[in-house]
């Protein structure tokens, strides 16, 4: 799983991807910003907004970990 703090395509997430497709193939589940346009804000109330506060990023994790079960 990766995580960041904007757009998911091209990101850390499509580098990670492309390297565990090639030598271990797992799925990569990447937590950032959906195919949108940027936005101006409050640094915290944009993190909520694309659900990306830590707080988030642990769930979705959760989450994952329970699908693999």
């Amino acid at each position: 799983m990766t995580a960041e703090e904007h757009s998911i395509i091209g990101g850390l997430g499509s580098a990670v991807a492309e390297v565990v497709s090639e030598k271990c193939p797992v799925p990569v589940l990447r937590v950032g910003v959906k195919d949108t346009f940027g936005e101006s804000g409050k640094p915290n109330e944009l993190l909520e907004k694309y659900g990306l506060t830590s707080k988030d990023i642990v769930n979705k994790v959760k989450k994952a970990l329970e699908l693999k079960k």
